[in-house]
C-alpha cells in the first residue's frame, strides 16, 4: 500500500529519557510511515521550559541515532513546517490564541487558584465531577478591566459546548463516547504566555498537516479536548490509535525500580538496537503468526494499525535477553563488532585506537564467544580470561575434572605435547590433541575437560582448540603448567592458584 499523503509524528518531551514506551510508540509510527509511503516528522514538545534540558533533548536525539530510525522532517532535517520545536514557535500559538478570541470561541480568566480549589472541593461534596464553573465565561469588558487593575494576570480558555458528547473512533479500540460531563473550559494558554500542552500539540497536528495520531494509550483521556481544538481551530481531525500500556511483570507501572527502561541504559547493559526495536514491536503488536524474530524490513512489509492489540503489554526482560542473544550470534560479526568494541576498551582489553593486529585479535575473541551469551556485557566476561589472568577455577569444575589422581600427568603429558607444535593453528592443534588421547587410550572429555578448565578457569566456552589458537602458544603453555602446580601442591583442593 502507497499512501504519500499519511503523515505521522513522535512528540517527545525533552525532559527526561527516551524510554522503552517512547521507542515503541516512535517505533510503531516510524513503521506506518514507512509502510505506507508516508512521511514521519520528529517534533520536540518543550514548551515545559523549567523541565526542558538540551541534555535530555541530546539523548533522545543520540537514542535515535543509536536505534537506527531516521526522520523525514525534524529538528536536525528541518522541513516545509518548521521550526520543529515548540519554543521556536509561540508566534505561531499566539496567532491562533488571537483567532479564537476574535471570534469568542475563547476568554480570559482570572480565577485564582484558591477560587478554583474551593469550586472542585464544592463539587465533590456535592458529587459531581470536579469542571470548571464558567466563573468568568461572561465578564464583561468593564469586569476584565477591573480585574487586571488588581494585578490578576489570566490564562485562556476554550469556549466548550458542554451539551454534545465527544465520539472517537479509535484505530485501536474502536468507538469511544465522551459525555459532556467529562469536558469543561479547559486553559489552553497560561498565565505565563506559553500553550499549554493540549492547545500547542493541536495547532502543530494542524499546521503540520499530522494524519494519524498513534500514541500511548494514557493520552486516550486527552482526545476529547484534542478533539474539541480541532473542530475550533477549524482543522482536519486526524484519525487517532492508542496504543496499550507497557506494564511491569507485577502488572503495575512501569518504572525504574523494574530496572532499565531509558535507551542508555538498554544500551550500556550491552543490548543491541536491533533487538530492542524487535522486542519494542512484539510490545503490543502482532505480525499475525508465532515469528517473534523480525528485522525492520520485514517488520515494514507486514506492519498494519489493525494488528496492534487492545490489552497491555507485559515488560519482560528474560524475552528481550533471548531476543538480543539471537542478534547476537546472526548478524554479521563486523556489524555487531563496532557495538562490542566500546564494551572491551572500557574493560581494558582494547585500546582507544587498537592497530590492524590487536583490533583483529579482539574481533576473533568476540567471535568465538557471541554464540553462548545474551548481552554485550556478557560478552566482556565470556572473554576475559584472554585478557586476564585465571586467579580461580570454577569449584564445580575442580570437584568434576581436578579430582582424579591422574589429571596433572594427564596436563603434564599434554603440556610436553603442545611444546612440540610448530603451527598454532586449531586444526593442528586438534590433531595432536586427539593423537595424544588416543595413545593414552582414554576418552576425549578425560583430557579436553580438565584442559579447558586449566585455560580459562571455566567448564563452558568455545571450542577447546578455538581456545588455544586464541590464547596463543605463550599463554596455553603458561596456564597448563600453573594448573599442574595446583594440582600437586593443593592437592585439587578449591584455593586460587598463583600466576597467570
Amino acid at each position: 500500500m502507497t499512501d504519500s499523503a499519511v503523515r505521522v509524528r513522535f512528540a517527545p518531551s525533552p525532559t527526561g529519557a527516551l524510554h522503552l514506551g517512547g521507542v515503541r510508540t516512535a517505533l510503531l509510527n516510524w513503521l506506518y510511515a514507512r509502510h505506507t509511503g508516508g512521511r514521519m516528522i520528529l517534533r520536540i514538545d518543550d514548551t515545559d521550559l523549567a523541565r526542558s534540558s538540551e541534555v535530555h533533548l541530546r539523548q533522545i536525539l543520540d537514542g535515535f541515532r543509536w536505534l537506527g530510525l531516521t526522520f523525514d522532517e525534524g529538528i536536525e532535517e528541518g522541513g516545509p513546517f518548521g521550526p520543529y520545536r515548540q519554543s521556536q514557535r509561540l508566534e505561531i500559538y499566539r496567532r491562533h490564541l488571537d483567532g479564537l478570541l476574535h471570534r469568542g470561541l475563547a476568554y480570559p480568566c482570572y480565577c485564582s487558584p484558591e477560587e478554583l480549589k474551593a469550586a472542585r472541593e464544592a463539587a465533590q461534596k456535592a458529587g459531581e465531577t470536579p469542571r470548571y464553573p464558567g466563573t468568568c465565561r461572561r465578564l464583561t469588558a468593564g469586569e476584565r478591566a477591573a480585574l487586571e487593575a488588581t494585578g490578576r494576570r489570566p490564562v485562556y480558555r476554550l469556549r466548550v459546548d458542554l451539551d454534545r458528547p465527544v465520539i472517537v473512533d479509535d484505530l485501536v479500540r474502536g468507538r469511544v463516547e465522551f459525555g459532556p460531563d467529562q469536558l469543561d473550559d479547559f486553559v489552553i494558554f497560561k498565565s505565563d504566555g506559553w500553550p499549554t500542552y493540549h492547545f500547542a500539540t493541536v495547532v502543530d497536528d494542524m499546521e503540520m498537516g499530522i494524519t494519524h495520531v498513534i500514541r500511548a494509550e494514557e493520552h486516550l483521556s486527552n482526545t476529547p479536548r484534542h478533539v474539541v481544538l480541532f473542530q475550533m481551530l477549524g482543522g482536519q481531525t486526524p484519525a487517532f490509535a492508542h496504543v496499550p500500556m507497557i506494564l511491569a511483570p507485577d502488572r503495575t507501572k512501569l518504572s525504574k525500580r523494574h530496572g532499565a527502561t531509558s535507551v542508555e541504559e538498554f544500551r550500556e547493559l550491552g543490548f543491541l538496537p536491533q533487538a530492542l526495536l524487535n522486542y519494542c514491536l512484539l510490545l503490543g503488536w502482532s505480525p499475525g503468526d508465532e515469528e517473534e524474530i523480525l528485522s525492520l524490513d520485514e517488520a515494514v512489509k507486514r506492519f498494519s494499525i489493525e494488528r496492534i492489540v487492545k490489552h497491555a503489554a507485559v515488560y519482560d526482560i528474560h524475552k528481550l535477553e533471548w531476543i538480543n542473544g539471537h542478534y547476537l550470534r546472526s548478524l554479521p560479526v563486523e556489524q555487531v563488532w563496532k557495538h562490542a568494541l566500546p564494551f572491551f576498551q572500557k574493560a581494558g582489553y582494547v585500546s582507544s585506537e587498537p592497530d590492524e593486529k590487536e583490533a583483529a585479535a579482539a574481533l576473533a575473541r568476540f567471535d568465538a564467544v557471541r554464540e553462548r551469551v545474551h548481552t554485550l556485557v556478557g560478552v566482556v566476561d565470556a572473554v576475559s580470561y584472554f585478557y586476564r589472568p585465571v586467579t580461580e577455577y570454577d569449584a564445580k569444575g575442580v570437584r568434576k575434572h581436578f579430582q582424579r589422581p591422574e589429571v596433572a600427568d594427564l596436563l603434564e603429558a599434554a603440556r610436553t605435547t603442545l611444546e612440540t607444535v610448530e603451527s598454532w593453528d586449531v586444526s593442528t592443534l586438534e590433531t595432536t590433541y586427539r593423537a595424544l588421547i588416543e595413545r593414552r587410550g582414554i576418552k576425549g572429555g578425560e583430557l579436553i575437560h580438565p584442559t579447558r578448565l586449566a585455560l580459562t578457569g571455566r567448564t563452558v566456552g568455545p571450542g577447546l582448540f578455538d581456545v588455544m589458537a586464541l590464547l596463543g602458544r605463550e599463554k596455553t603453555l603458561e596456564r597448563l603448567a600453573q594448573a599442574i602446580r595446583y594440582l600437586r601442591t593443593e592437592a585439587a583442593a578449591p584455593t586460587s592458584p598463583a600466576g597467570g
